[in-house]
């Protein structure tokens, strides 16, 4: 068996380069907003009612909200969610995820809201809100006790999952904040493979997928997207991340050989 775990988020943002561009009130000057509440609240409003999705440069244009959904999304009872979308799953669709489920893939569902993926030079990423459930962890941890592989879809799905395993491998049902910052030196506990896209030179992210699948992978897999001019960021291609020896080296089309 194989467990995919897809990250919910319901916000939308990209980055231009790698410095945020819109995401912030339009029509109306600093003097000019309405005041936020002090529960929070008011911030909420003011986002939905003045604020758009970051974009990247290559864009021609503002993107709908809608279109940074993920199939995996849903909206959490607050009213807030992800700053940037969780661009790894943007390529699922019901009819994928339906056919996947056919062939014995099995899915389980976390959340982590994520914040402003720009950094520029190897800042660690923010603290972001995440929940594992009962019933995903006790998915996970069945699909590793039976020799299954868990593959996590994008970044945002292994800092979740990482926050609620153990030293002892096993995933808790845990929600709240998680400032887990996944390296080679800390390794991957619960995580064997990987769905992403294609991250800057200087992200901290290079350094997960280096701990999923060795340097060496990574290196391999940048190359060839410079070669054939890929696209990065959020509308950008997603590649499978493995890592070079596994049980399942036989299917592997691309890092494994």
């Amino acid at each position: 068996g194989e467990a995919r775990m897809g990250s919910e988020g319901v916000g939308g943002a990209g980055a231009e380069g790698r410095r945020p561009v819109g995401g912030r009130a339009q029509g109306a000057g600093a003097d000019e907003a309405p005041a936020a509440e002090g529960d929070g609240t008011g911030i909420l409003r003011v986002m939905r009612e003045y604020g758009r999705p970051i974009r990247y440069s290559y864009t021609e244009r503002d993107q709908p909200l809608a279109v940074y959904q993920t199939v995996f999304a849903l909206p959490s009872g607050d009213g807030a969610g992800s700053a940037e979308m969780p661009s790894a799953a943007r390529p699922f669709t019901v009819r994928m995820v339906t056919e996947l489920v056919s062939r014995g893939v099995q899915f389980a569902p976390v959340t982590l809201h994520t914040g402003v993926a720009s950094a520029e030079a190897h800042e660690p990423p923010y603290p972001e809100r995440f929940a594992v459930s009962e019933t995903s962890a006790r998915l996970i941890n069945a699909v590793r006790a039976g020799g299954g592989r868990v593959v996590a879809v994008g970044t945002t799905a292994v800092r979740a999952v990482e926050s609620a395993v153990g030293a002892d491998g096993v995933v808790r049902a845990r929600e709240g904040w998680t400032d887990l910052v996944v390296t080679p030196e800390r390794g991957v506990r619960a995580v064997d493979g990987l769905l992403t896209g294609l991250h800057e030179p200087e992200a901290s992210h290079l350094l997960m997928l280096e701990a999923v699948a060795g340097r060496a992978a990574i290196d391999r897999g940048y190359e060839a997207a410079l070669r054939g001019l890929y696209l990065w960021h959020e509308f950008g291609d997603v590649h499978l991340v493995l890592p070079a020896e596994t049980p399942h080296t036989e299917h592997c089309g691309s890092n494994c050989r």
